[in-house]
């Protein structure tokens, strides 16, 4: 993975420009190279080590078949991350981040169910029979949970991993997902703290170009590691069938029955008189 990351790359999209020195989080010292002009500039190859590092382990969590929910509301970055998350085939969050997304999971299952109900009623036509006013609530209703659930509508159970991309915009995911000791991935700007999370990629999470930059390292890394798994579920068909056709081949073949022999005759008995 270490080979396909270009420093200049990096460079070229921005991704060492921090935040104003006066904003800055002590804890991110290891991983700043140098202030120029007031601004903290980011060490990128730290960067590229933490690219490699957080790959890996996505990729893994991915071949495990588990999800990985990114979570991004900020402007800049929500419709880049959608794109990504859609491309990987993940969950993702760019609206409002629903309080209780994690820690009251069930209850957000039933507003999908809701929203799946509103579905199967237009398709089965019970929709049609309802009055005009009925029709626009329900309407509006499907809307709502569609703006804001409707991209997690797949997502059955809790997700394996979260991607996060400002961990200061979105504290109130981070901190549901600690509850739950769901593993943390993040973009950590120099004015977040690292210890926040349990894989970080020290990036400028304000500029476009820079989420576009590592949100597309990590989809690849994603999407590699689902591949992998389709991989083995082919390569686990195929074992299992072959000892169904061996068997088969080593099965001796069935001996062609003799035909009965047919019984031998009596001799008939010739009586003296007819000699």
């Amino acid at each position: 993975m270490a080979n396909n990351i270009e420093i200049k790359d990096l460079l070229d999209a921005g991704v060492h420009f921090g935040h104003l020195t006066r904003r800055w989080d002590p804890n991110m010292a290891p991983y700043i190279y140098m202030e120029r002009n007031g601004i903290h500039i980011i060490n990128l190859y730290k960067t590229a080590a933490k690219i490699e590092e957080t790959s890996d382990a996505l990729k893994k969590i991915a071949a495990s078949g588990r999800k990985i929910l990114f979570v991004a509301t900020k402007k800049q970055a929500k419709d880049i991350v959608a794109e990504k998350a859609r491309n990987a085939n993940m969950p993702y969050i760019t609206e409002r981040w629903p309080g209780g997304m994690l820690t009251n999971f069930v209850t957000i299952r039933k507003a999908i169910k809701k929203m799946q109900t509103i579905d199967r009623m237009k398709q089965d036509g019970r929709f049609d029979t309802l009055s005009k006013k009925e029709k626009l609530q329900m309407d509006r209703l499907r809307a709502k949970l569609d703006k804001n659930l409707g991209s997690i509508a797949d997502m059955t159970r809790l997700p394996g991993a979260l991607f996060v991309v400002d961990i200061k915009r979105e504290h109130i995911a981070i901190k549901e997902a600690q509850k739950l000791n769901i593993p943390i991935f993040a973009m950590v700007d120099t004015n977040s703290d690292p210890r926040e999370v349990d894989y970080l990629i020290p990036a400028n999470d304000d500029a476009s170009k820079s989420i576009d930059k590592i949100v597309g390292y990590v989809s690849d890394a994603i999407n590699a590691g689902l591949a992998e798994r389709k991989a083995g579920k082919a390569a686990a068909a195929e074992g299992a069938d072959a000892p169904k056709a061996e068997k088969k081949a080593a099965a001796p073949a069935k001996e062609a029955k003799a035909p009965k022999a047919e019984p031998a005759k009596a001799p008939v008995a010739v009586s003296e008189e007819e000699e």
